[in-house]
């Protein structure tokens, strides 16, 4: 019977593709961890990985292998975080992960709030795109997720925080800066800057200026919210913008103006495991941070 231990071995060589690098995160010899991974494969009748000189491979049978391995560990970790909820409500530590353009907006607003009202929790904030999240989330590196929702996120537990409204930040000199508020369909025949491959705001933008009838501009992506307040300032185009990212400034060169109908926006959410354990404790995060930005996008 496999031990505890052995399964980590499993999910670390995993991980890392690389017995060494494996070796080093579960703190024993590289032999030590061969030895175990040829006993459990010798156990089960068929190789796990397959090894070369240069990579590492998980074998079309050891895939589901890795998968059960992670269930078994998430498990005992469920099982010491109830047992850790129960006698001790709202402590402990949560691991929350959230994207560029939500973790510098919105932490100001609720980590204060959080940590008053929640002393005996110790927060941990990781800031990473959606792909890197959700894929961690999976793997049980974090605890939860804060961001916008998306259709292949249905796999995961949803709370939903609230809705961010988009607007459209644009030059101060742009024919659009003359309107207090705007419709969507004043975006036609714009051309519009987004945010790279693998921003999730990219798609969402892309999304309503196509429908609005925009086009993107394809001359230029940014790595961030911030190249792109810094390329609107110069006046080299409109974007659509979170709200939240528009708090409190006053940038140079450039307006923020809201949309007074059909108004674009995202979904916040937060995202656990189906087999995630706390659920106490996420359940009133989830429900101050709503509080919270309830009585911001007003």
């Amino acid at each position: 019977m496999n031990s505890l231990q052995d399964y980590k071995y499993l999910i670390s060589v995993a991980d890392t593709l690389h017995f060494g690098k494996a070796a080093e995160l579960c703190h024993i010899s590289q032999p030590t961890l061969s030895g175990q991974i040829k006993k459990m494969e010798s156990l089960i009748g068929f190789k796990i990985f397959e090894r070369s000189n240069r990579k590492v491979t998980i074998t079309r049978k050891g895939l589901p292998m890795i998968s059960e391995a992670r269930k078994v560990v998430e498990a005992q970790k469920s099982f010491k975080q109830k047992s850790k909820e129960l006698l001790s409500p709202y402590s402990g530590e949560l691991h929350f992960g959230l994207i560029p353009t939500l973790a510098p907006y919105l932490l100001p607003h609720i980590m204060p709030q959080l940590n008053m009202k929640l002393p005996k929790m110790n927060f941990y904030l990781y800031e990473q795109e959606t792909e890197v999240l959700l894929s961690q989330l999976n793997k049980g590196k974090l605890d939860a997720l804060i961001l916008p929702y998306l259709p292949e996120m249905q796999t995961f537990t949803k709370i939903k925080l609230f809705d961010e409204p988009l607007v459209l930040a644009l030059p101060s000199k742009h024919p659009l800066a003359k309107k207090q508020s705007l419709l969507l369909s004043d975006l036609k025949g714009q051309q519009v800057l987004t945010l790279k491959d693998g921003h999730c705001l990219r798609e969402q933008t892309l999304g309503y200026c196509f429908i609005a009838g925009a086009k993107e501009d394809a001359s230029f992506s940014a790595t961030s919210l911030e190249t792109l307040r810094h390329m609107i300032s110069a006046g080299a185009g409109i974007t659509l913008m979170p709200e939240l990212a528009t708090f409190n400034r006053e940038d140079k060169g450039m307006l923020y103006r809201k949309f007074s109908s059909e108004i674009p926006s995202r979904e916040i959410v937060l995202l656990t495991r189906s087999t995630y354990s706390n659920t106490v404790s996420v359940t009133q995060v989830s429900e101050i941070i709503t509080h919270i930005i309830a009585d911001k996008l007003l």
